[in-house]
């Protein structure tokens, strides 16, 4: 296998995803013009955090990119699970109905929904039910059976825009799109809400701009630009962000409290550099899925296949490779290369995992990092990071790490 020449059969692929990310940084910047960003919207408040210029600005514009009504943006969710989370219970009441319609749910969600676990307030304990639509066995949405979910009591719909650890296609902007033209045929007033982790600024328009009512994600991921130290955000339609803001800090506040912490300038500057940066976690899971495919693995996606998110899956088939292609990542991460990545119980994760992330923001995946649960079929989840030669020389070693597939008998 020779890198060099997978690299220069990939340039032409980069080219097209440099013109993408030029024509979202063209959307990012419009939306500063027209909201006046200056330096004086980088100042911070503290106590209550109320009446944050700043704060407010980079709503709108946050708003503006996602094709939202609003937006909150702050550094107090600590997760893409925890925005996820206020969205759930924020707007969902005893006796409505939860509908996943993308198969199950992230790792992280199944406490949430009260799937595992008990006695922690989840969503089954205060009465609300979830139900869940199975994939196809190609991993697709079920178009049939999608066509007539929708029961009264389905208050929300749930997608998941990444695979997440899951061995399926991520879902495009287009699916989205049908998704909620489906539901919306049954009942105009089912909330349709997207998990958007790791699909930011991969396409033209966010769920929002093609009639999703509410998204929400983390600022560790896509949009932070590799750079915002925490938080999460969520945008949608006004109402349903003012109930998730609620459930963060309490009825009657919502959106109009919460010290930045000096973290704006950050924010706005992590939003700023988020096309570019996605565009290049986007060439290095092309190279990911050139250099494992030849080797004979399979991988999702497949190469040189239209990407929907930043996350390329490698089935390496042993938990002993899965160990082996991390710590080659980790030995050749900026931070911790010294580090054994080593498997452990991770909260809010059912399976023990293994994880390479030697990067400056602690657990950020929009820098370069892998990890994968230690379960059959053992597959391992490239994502993020800052450009896309830092990726193949890591690669390149996880490659040798692992060797080329054992080929059946």
């Amino acid at each position: 296998m020779e890198l060099q020449k997978i690299q220069s059969a990939l340039f032409p692929i980069f080219a097209g995803i440099d013109s993408q990310v030029k024509k979202n940084l063209l959307k990012l910047l419009t939306a500063m013009q027209k909201h006046g960003l200056g330096v004086h919207h980088f100042a911070g408040v503290n106590g209550y955090g109320h009446d944050d210029l700043g704060r407010e600005v980079l709503d709108q514009i946050f708003a503006e990119v996602m094709g939202a009504e609003a937006a909150a943006v702050r550094v107090q969710f600590v997760s893409g699970t925890h925005a996820i989370a206020a969205a759930l219970f924020g707007i969902l009441r005893p006796g409505d109905e939860l509908l996943a319609v993308a198969g199950a749910p992230y790792d992280t969600l199944e406490e949430v929904i009260g799937l595992r676990g008990q006695g922690q307030g989840s969503l089954m304990e205060f009465g609300i039910s979830y139900r869940q639509l199975a994939l196809t066995p190609t991993g697709e949405i079920d178009w049939h059976a999608l066509a007539n979910a929708i029961r009264p009591e389905t208050r929300m719909v749930l997608l998941q825009r990444s695979c997440g650890y899951s061995w399926r296609p991520s879902l495009a902007i287009a699916d989205i799109e049908r998704v909620v033209t489906v539901v919306k045929q049954q009942n105009p007033d089912t909330i349709c809400f997207v998990d958007n982790c790791y699909g930011e600024f991969v396409e033209d328009l966010e769920p929002p701009a093609v009639g999703a009512d509410l998204v929400a994600g983390s600022l560790i991921k896509n949009p932070g630009g590799t750079i915002v130290s925490a938080g999460g955000y969520v945008a949608g339609r006004s109402p349903l962000v003012e109930a998730a803001a609620c459930r963060l800090t309490a009825p009657g506040i919502g959106r109009s409290g919460g010290a930045m912490l000096d973290q704006s300038r950050l924010m706005f500057q992590g939003l700023f550099l988020a096309p570019q940066m996605v565009g290049e976690a986007l060439k290095g899971t092309h190279l990911a899925a050139e250099i494992f495919s030849q080797l004979g693995y399979p991988v999702n996606p497949l190469p040189r296949q239209c990407r929907r998110d930043t996350i390329q899956a490698i089935k390496l088939g042993t938990a002993e490779k899965v160990i082996a292609f991390c710590r080659a990542i980790q030995k050749w991460s900026p931070v911790g290369s010294y580090l054994d990545p080593v498997p452990d119980n991770m909260p809010g994760y059912e399976s023990q995992l293994v994880m390479a992330g030697g990067t400056f923001v602690d657990g950020s995946t929009s820098e370069f990092s892998a990890d994968g649960p230690l379960r059959d079929p053992y597959v391992v989840f490239c994502q993020g990071g800052t450009h896309w030669t830092h990726a193949a020389i890591a690669l390149e070693s996880a490659a040798a790490a692992v060797g080329p597939a054992e080929r059946s008998p």
